[in-house]
């Protein structure tokens, strides 16, 4: 362990704490089992009744277990935080930490699977095999590029969601204030030029749903500098990349591609950007600088330069892109609707919806992004992602906004 992490307060209470718990989870029985009645019915051999049914017709697991409200959060260690490959037993903490945030945000009872095995094929074969079990599948800290072909692979041949969180949820979120942070200062995505360091999965991620969005000047950069089509140091995933992003096939470093910049979104390393960069931007700029816990630039710093609307990762200052805005509201209203996909239309309404909660409120330079814990989030993105589903037709039981609003605030109110 560094000596940060010894000298940090924080890490130090964390570490107790985790010891008192022995865990952040527990399982409790809905029922007591107390009688020999209680006994026939809830095990044998009253079960046999729901075994039959749903022998006879599968999507009754939805009705007779627990599957409709049960998501896996499944991950190989090899990309856990800023830690990096760390395994999937020292992954185990985050897990526990991610399924706590399903449950107290969203009421959704999550399962943390650490895998021991780190080939593709491996875990794609394993997730694939514990579709019965699960209404969702939530793919966490797993390193790129591979995690585009797991999360690709297990789309194509899975009936239940999959969603991997470090690329998709981080997307929404930065969509969402960017939307807010150009209404607010009266641009346009269809004009606002964009640059974004760091060309991983979060990276790319976010680039795709800023074009499917409707934005037309995306250039991403990497360590090497602007991501450029036929570039052969590139992977499959930046190639495809390229393709679609810096039209103007930019060459250049970070520092000259940042250059009359409407908007700066980092996903990358802490201290890269200087505030003579942030100078160098379009007037009025958004500034996304999300590397933790070391932002690109720091918000102050960022705003000192010139940056009219700055956010980051970090909880201390105003404007956090944080994925607990996403996930609880995205698989709440995907598991109520027994969505069989989490669409690019679903994501995008879930963009919307959190950016409709800040905007319901008044727009601000320090409010583009709600709170997490105002619950209209989880609700409002549940509702617009079970609507999305249904009006696609990827949805088994088919709900209108309206009805999922009170089935995600039903949930909520039981916690």
């Amino acid at each position: 362990m560094s000596n940060s992490v010894h000298n940090d307060e924080r890490y130090t209470k964390a570490l107790d704490v985790h010891a008192q718990l022995r865990g952040k989870l527990a399982i409790r029985s809905k029922l007591p089992a107390d009688s020999k009645e209680a006994l026939s019915i809830l095990y044998t051999p009253g079960v046999a009744g729901p075994c039959l049914a749903i022998a006879e017709k599968k999507e009754d697991a939805y009705v007779y277990t627990g599957k409709g409200n049960t998501v896996a959060v499944i991950s190989d260690g090899s990309a856990v935080l800023g830690l990096g490959n760390i395994g999937p037993d020292a992954g185990m903490p985050v897990m526990e930490g991610k399924a706590l945030l399903f449950n107290e945000f969203a009421g959704i009872n999550a399962i943390p699977l650490c895998v021991n095995t780190q080939d593709v094929d491996e875990l794609v074969k394993f997730v694939q095999l514990t579709e019965p079990s699960f209404g969702g599948i939530n793919l966490e800290d797993i390193s790129a590029p591979r995690c585009f072909e797991i999360e690709r692979r297990l789309r194509e041949t899975m009936g239940i969601p999959v969603f991997h969180d470090d690329q998709h949820g981080t997307a929404i979120v930065v969509l969402a204030g960017v939307i807010n942070a150009l209404a607010y200062l009266k641009k346009s995505e269809k004009t606002a030029k964009v640059v974004i360091n760091g060309a991983g999965s979060a990276g790319i991620s976010i680039a795709k749903l800023l074009l499917a969005y409707g934005f037309g000047d995306v250039t991403l950069c990497d360590i090497n500098g602007a991501v450029c089509e036929g570039d052969d140091s590139l992977n499959p995933a930046q190639q495809e990349m390229a393709k679609v992003t810096n039209k103007a096939h930019f060459r250049g470093t970070l520092k000259e591609a940042i250059a009359g910049k409407d908007v700066f979104i980092g996903v990358s390393r802490g201290g890269l950007v200087s505030q003579d960069m942030i100078k160098s931007m379009a007037e009025g700029s958004v500034v996304f600088a999300m590397a933790n816990p070391i932002p690109e630039i720091y918000p102050n710093e960022a705003k000192e330069a010139g940056a009219a609307v700055v956010g980051s990762g970090r909880s201390d200052f105003p404007n956090q892109v944080n994925n607990v805005l996403v996930f609880p509201g995205i698989f709440r209203g995907a598991l109520d609707c027994h969505a069989q996909d989490i669409s690019e239309g679903m994501k995008l309404a879930a963009a919307k919806a959190i950016a409709k909660v800040a905007q319901d409120d008044g727009l601000r330079a320090d409010y583009i992004l709600p709170d997490a814990f105002d619950t209209r989030v989880t609700i409002g993105v549940a509702a617009a992602v079970a609507a999305a589903a249904t009006e696609e037709g990827i949805a088994g039981n088919p709900l209108t906004y309206a009805e999922e609003v009170d089935i995600a605030a039903t949930f909520l109110k039981k916690k």
